[in-house]
């Protein structure tokens, strides 16, 4: 076996491909969506390298056409979580020896199928399960998952190199073992990188997995895994199971070998999950890591001094974006007094130029929700707002689930800083704005801090730099991911590591080392060179 110091490739962000009119990047996806929305495919489970069928199965239809199918995923019983768990552990005695530098080539290749040959598919799934438009599919499930494999494999080699110092007496060395036993993803329907980051960058670092990814997600995940597969990813290392969530939770926490949580979802869901594994912890080998990204209450704030267009820019952009689907999405804003009048001709003429429709149809800029639940949840809080005293829907504020579940984007003007759409996470493409006096600009901050449980992303926009700073001191603990003069979303890997505290999760930023060194479990090792042999030290001497 070769000996070394090896030198990964060096990581940089994957070009975003613009789709324009003419390019071969657009002919490609959209026959490639063409192709897999007119067939229709069966999603197996996926455990120590098998394809599992159940016989027990759930159909897939697109959100923008509910009424079409794509195809099917099968469901997992307990017998199938349990042996998922037990098939990863034997999985472990291997693949947690292996070479880094192995492991690392593993998902630096899954990086360049992506980049390459699996691009216009996993782009045309995205674009179909979740409804995404091609831009937000190209960001996404191409763009940001091929960094999220390229840039970790960077952090766990910067990790490995970080060693203690030593002397002429001793060596110290640092290894960076897998945690003890199995870990666990539960990721969303939203993003397919973090479908994907999330199961394998806790298997880059040497552990095993079981992964639930979204039912909404199902599509692009079995992309994901036929990506994984085609790398070399072996059997048992990351083994994926659809269902029951909560029996294939129980069954996941119940075990005494489960070793980590990473999760992205809900913060109720999040936090139940934290409860479970305390109520477990006397049943443990070791005390599991638990990582989370949950909700957020985004805010854009603008400044009097804030130039108009840019506000209404990241107001448009930050909240309607992939129908405000995102973490990060801007959900609640702060307009000054002096500048609301334009703000808001200018944001109404933005959303009514918006088209709605399939992301087939590449003019459409906004199109379906992710489900029936999300397009009921968000049809009932437009419809409080036409009856509160103390709102306004200024434009949008329709809705239609006949054929996809299409939402106007919609933008409430509230008289109430704690009106409920100003608080509460809708996660759908409605934002609110309060419109401040001018000259209560401090007053503002403390409004924007304390109105919301949530700390994710948020933003500050303005020209004068003594607003600038009073804002970024005054609102340090409200947002994880804090930007000045943009919208509050759009976090790129190895650029902005991205997470938020408060009800908003944990804060390991995914996308930098922190969060992988949340999969490893340290050993010191303290070699000395010359023992000694007499336990007497000088001070004893007479």
């Amino acid at each position: 076996m070769g000996k070394g110091f090896f030198n990964v490739p060096i990581a940089y962000n994957e070009p975003v491909k613009t789709y324009a009119p003419g390019t071969p990047e657009r002919d490609t996806v959209l026959k490639a969506y063409k192709d897999m929305f007119n067939s229709k495919i069966d999603v197996p489970l996926y455990i120590n390298g098998k394809h599992i069928s159940t016989g027990k199965t759930k159909t897939m239809s697109p959100p923008h056409d509910h009424k079409h199918s794509v195809g099917s995923y099968h469901l997992a019983e307990k017998s199938h979580v349990e042996e998922a768990i037990s098939t990863a552990l034997e999985a472990r005695k291997t693949w947690s020896k292996m070479p880094w530098e192995q492991r690392a080539a593993i998902f630096l290749k899954a990086a360049e199928l992506i980049a390459g040959p699996y691009r216009a598919k996993i782009n045309a799934a995205t674009m179909i399960a979740q409804s995404k438009t091609i831009h937000q599919a190209e960001i996404d499930a191409a763009c940001e998952l091929i960094d999220f494999l390229r840039y970790n494999v960077q952090f766990m080699a910067d990790i490995y190199s970080e060693q203690p110092e030593s002397t002429n007496d001793n060596w110290n060395r640092l290894e960076y073992r897998p945690l003890e036993g199995f870990t666990y993803a539960v990721t969303p329907f939203n993003f397919t990188a973090i479908a994907g980051n999330l199961p394998s960058c806790m298997a880059l670092m040497g552990n095993v997995v079981v992964w639930k990814p979204s039912d909404s997600q199902i599509y692009s995940a079995k992309v994901i895994m036929d990506v994984f597969e085609e790398a070399g990813v072996p059997p048992g290392v990351i083994n994926v199971v659809f269902g029951d969530p909560v029996m294939i939770t129980n069954t996941v926490l119940s075990s005494p070998d489960f070793s980590g949580l990473h999760f992205t979802g809900s913060t109720f869901v999040f936090k139940e999950l934290w409860k479970q594994i305390g109520n477990n912890i006397h049943n443990y080998k070791t005390y599991p890591r638990i990582v989370g990204e949950t909700g957020g209450k985004d805010f854009i704030l603008a400044h009097k001094t804030a130039d108009v267009k840019q506000v209404t820019t990241a107001i448009v952009r930050g909240a309607f974006e992939f129908q405000g689907q995102k973490c990060s999405a801007a959900s609640r804003a702060y307009i000054p007094k002096s500048l609301w009048p334009e703000v808001k001709k200018l944001v109404i003429e933005d959303v009514k130029s918006f088209k709605m429709g399939s992301p087939d149809d590449m003019s459409n800029f906004i199109t379906a929700v992710i489900h029936e639940g999300s397009f009921d949840k968000l049809a009932k809080y437009i419809d409080q707002a036409k009856k509160d005293d103390d709102a306004d829907i200024i434009v949008g504020g329709n809705y239609d689930k006949s054929k996809g579940y299409f939402i106007e984007p919609t933008v409430i003007v509230t008289t109430n800083p704690n009106y409920e759409t100003m608080h509460t996470e809708l996660f759908g493409p409605v934002i609110t704005i309060y419109v401040y006096e001018d000259e209560a600009f401090s007053d503002t901050l403390k409004l924007v801090d304390e109105t919301s449980e949530y700390a994710l992303t948020g933003a500050i926009l303005a020209t004068d730099r003594y607003a600038i700073t009073e804002a970024t001191t005054a609102l340090q603990n409200s947002a994880g991911n804090f930007y000045i003069n943009d919208k509050p979303t759009g976090a790129v890997v190895g650029q902005q590591p991205f997470g938020g505290a408060r009800a908003s999760g944990t804060n390991d930023k995914a996308g930098s080392a922190q969060n992988l060194l949340r999969w490893v479990s340290t050993r010191l090792i303290k070699e000395t060179f010359v023992t000694p042999t007499d336990y007497r030290y000088p001070f004893l001497g007479e």
